[in-house]
């Protein structure tokens, strides 16, 4: 895949079909855009290409910081898996904040981007104060020449299917929810950094730690079985998320995961922990020996849980 990112001095030299959007998690929405996408690479050759922004214009705009389900480089990573040709991450400066749609239209996505075909959804918006729409795509396309495909969204019973739904499932530790809805399991990435080697020296529980970007959602605090991606090979595991209450001291929020049948030193490793299942929320136990044996519970679930669904259970290659 080709990224192009913080610039507006591009141009794509090839005939593309074009999409756009911020594509926060890969669900199933953004999933049937990208089917589309590679119906019209097949029928026509053109190379598949994704317009997004580097930051969301909301951000910049409010300036809050919303979490997100997908970090800009877990975004990158996923679009790579989908086949997809071209990433551009464009900055949302002033001028860009002030584009007309038509201006847009014009400049970004036919003269930079060479977008022969667009797919977008119902709802899609862009240019000033997001005033163009796919009404107004379907008016330019004659003038632009280029061809207009507009994708009903998909649905969860009568819901839309998007990003802030995945977000209060997975808020509420409605976890295997939130899952179905992105059509994958909900990960987190990250290096494997040292913590204060408790598991393994005082609670028999040896386990990865890492420390997320501030601006990545985590789900509901507690304990989820989960599936660990360690070098191209997935392992069965059980991760915590939170400030682990019970150890003494200021605890950042972490995720931490105990992973079966992994012997080696992971340290420095970057490392995917898919969330499978929720096992219990976070909670203060009265001593360290009353968490250990909480622990080997969590444990016996999740073994129990791999056990009901062996499809998760196999440690393979990615």
């Amino acid at each position: 895949m080709k990224y192009i990112a913080d610039t507006t001095e591009f141009h794509i030299d090839v005939p593309t079909v074009v999409t756009l959007g911020k594509f926060d998690g890969r669900h199933r929405g953004h999933q049937k855009l990208m089917r589309k996408m590679m119906e019209i690479k097949a029928g026509f050759g053109y190379e598949t290409a994704v317009f997004t922004f580097s930051v969301t214009p909301a951000v910049m705009v409010t300036g809050q910081r919303q979490p997100v389900l997908t970090t800009n480089l877990e975004r990158r990573n996923n679009l790579k898996k989908t086949g997809i040709d071209w990433l551009v991450e464009y900055p949302f400066t002033e001028e860009t904040k002030h584009m007309q749609p038509e201006e847009f239209v014009r400049e970004v996505l036919v003269n930079r981007m060479n977008a022969r075909a667009i797919v977008v959804g119902t709802d899609c918006g862009f240019g000033y104060r997001r005033s163009g729409n796919a009404q107004v795509l379907m008016e330019l396309s004659g003038k632009y020449g280029y061809q207009l495909y507009v994708i009903e969204k998909e649905k969860d019973d009568r819901r839309d299917i998007s990003s802030t739904y995945i977000r209060e499932e997975l808020e509420k530790g409605n976890v295997e929810k939130a899952n179905g809805l992105l059509g994958e399991p909900y990960a987190i990435h990250g290096t494997v950094v040292h913590g204060r080697h408790m598991g393994g020296s005082v609670l028999g529980f040896p386990t990865a730690n890492l420390i997320p970007p501030e601006i990545k959602l985590l789900p509901r605090f507690g304990v989820y079985v989960s599936r660990v991606l360690v070098d191209r090979r997935y392992y069965r595991g059980v991760t915590n998320i939170g400030r682990k209450p019970t150890i003494d001291g200021e605890n950042p929020v972490g995720v931490e995961t105990f992973i079966f049948d992994l012997e080696q030193n992971i340290y420095g490793h970057v490392i995917e922990v898919q969330l499978l299942s929720f096992i219990r929320p976070e909670r203060t136990f009265a001593s360290l020996g009353e968490l250990k044996e909480q622990i080997g519970r969590d444990k016996e679930t999740a073994a129990e849980y791999f056990k009901q669904h062996r499809e998760m259970a196999k440690a393979g290659a990615e």
